[in-house]
């Protein structure tokens, strides 16, 4: 239920912002507004304001929504009304109608990073954990329990780094663009710093998934090796482990946090079998040797270790806040980032550099927007900005059918002196619909696969 509430409650938001930009805008250029709609089809609610042109309208399909302008392409219009139509308007109030829908859900994007500022959130501390062997942090000397100070491009300036999520996300884009990343260490809070460079450049990384970040070597923060909750059907408590023992080594590795302990019991296993090892736990002052015979599970095309508890105690923690202007900046930054990147991406999709796996349709956004719910009201802030922003940069695109688009038709008007024919605009359309429908597509089809494949 709460997953059904909050994707209604983030499509309804987003798309009666973009369509209120487009509302908002045609009203001050003085255009006749006939209908707002926030989605399609059978009308749930309609009502129009006593004096008002215009019909406000909530349909019964969310998935979309539109304003309907006078304009006398679409039905005859009264010449006494013909300096109200749209088509009449200069190019230049056209294209600031049209463009005023991506940008209303940019400037949202702004607002909601602004209040997530503001108020402050709660995330995991900069505090690397044991890199994978192999790994680019673990080639560049990080060991573990480092804490990042500071952060930024090889070659460049380097800011302070707030929180884990602020790292991760730098080595996302660094990793994504194809940029070394320069870190500054402490191996306490104000212990001695020491430089190192994250070689990303040579990653060529198509995908933000996992692998990625087990590549890096750049998982999760730091957490001490303490076990939680422990399945009573798992092979943990068939081994005699309880909640809360702290190991402190698995046969003859030491294990120094949480990220480790769950990269040697997924790798406890020979030739398909269960490896036994001895733990060595810590519960309750004393010093134990316990043998645990993992159960192999499979993941993807692998097998891996599990033992049916929960690894690694929770992260140290810090707050983010920031003030009016600065919280309101940062928040413009984010935008611009997010967009960037995902205009970016966008861009090696279509060129084949980048998997056309990173497309999420309805299901995807609707399995997100439960979970960034579920884990407070600001991460649900995130989640909304995150979605304005990708359906802002994606109406700008200079498809037929969508805001960029028509933009691109007044762009070709602009240096010809002449609109796009009616004839071309026909067959523009069909094809710019023809390729939304194929993006929906393969979209959705990446949403079966990865919730049911």
């Amino acid at each position: 239920m709460l997953t059904i509430v909050a994707f209604i409650v983030a499509l309804g938001l987003l798309i009666a912002v973009h369509e209120y930009g487009h509302y908002r805008v045609a009203v001050a250029c003085g255009v006749k507004v006939l209908r707002f709609s926030v989605g399609f089809g059978q009308p749930l609610l309609r009502w129009q304001p006593k004096g008002s042109p215009t019909e406000f309208v909530l349909g019964a399909f969310p998935l979309g929504g539109y304003v309907k302008m006078l304009d006398e392409r679409e039905a005859p219009v009264a010449p006494a009304e013909r300096h109200l139509a749209f088509n009449t308007q200069t190019l230049a109030k056209r294209a600031a109608i049209v463009a005023a829908g991506p940008l209303a859900n940019l400037l949202l994007a702004v607002l909601l990073y602004g209040i997530v500022n503001w108020s402050g959130v709660d995330e995991a501390r900069a505090v690397l954990a044991s890199p994978g062997i192999g790994s680019v942090a673990e080639k560049a000397g990080v060991q573990g329990g480092e804490v990042v100070t500071r952060a930024g491009w090889d070659g460049e300036d380097l800011d302070d780094v707030q929180s884990f999520d602020d790292l991760r996300w730098l080595l996302t884009r660094g990793a994504l663009d194809g940029r070394d990343v320069r870190l500054e260490l402490a191996s306490n809070e104000h212990g001695a710093r020491r430089e190192i460079v994250m070689g990303l450049a040579s990653l060529h990384a198509q995908d933000a998934d996992a692998q990625l970040f087990r590549t890096i070597g750049v998982v999760g923060p730091w957490t001490r090796p303490l076990l939680g909750d422990v399945a009573a059907d798992g092979a943990g408590a068939r081994s005699g482990l309880q909640r809360g023992d702290l190991v402190v080594q698995v046969g003859a590795t030491p294990i120094v946090d949480g990220q480790q302990l769950r990269a040697v019991i997924r790798a406890s296993l020979v030739d398909g079998q269960p490896l036994a090892q001895t733990w060595r736990v810590e519960r309750a002052g004393q010093r134990l040797d316990v043998s645990v015979t993992p159960d192999i599970k499979p993941e993807g095309l692998q097998s891996v270790g599990r033992i049916g508890a929960y690894v690694g105690a929770a992260p140290e923690m810090v707050t983010k806040r920031y003030g009016l202007v600065d919280g309101l900046w940062r928040g413009m930054e984010r935008t611009w980032e997010v967009s960037g990147l995902t205009l970016r991406m966008m861009g090696r999709m279509l060129v084949g550099d980048a998997s056309i796996k990173n497309l999420s349709g309805p299901l995807s956004v609707a399995e997100y927007a439960g979970k960034s719910a579920s884990l407070g009201f600001t991460q649900y802030l995130v989640f909304l900005a995150l979605i304005s922003v990708s359906l802002g940069v994606l109406n700008l695109l200079p498809v037929p059918i969508l805001d960029g688009g028509h933009l691109l038709y007044y762009l070709w008007e602009a240096v010809t002196g002449k609109s796009v024919s009616d004839a071309w605009m026909e067959r523009l359309q069909r094809g710019g619909g023809a390729v939304l429908l194929l993006m929906m597509s393969i979209a959705l089809f990446n949403d079966v696969n990865r919730l049911f494949g």
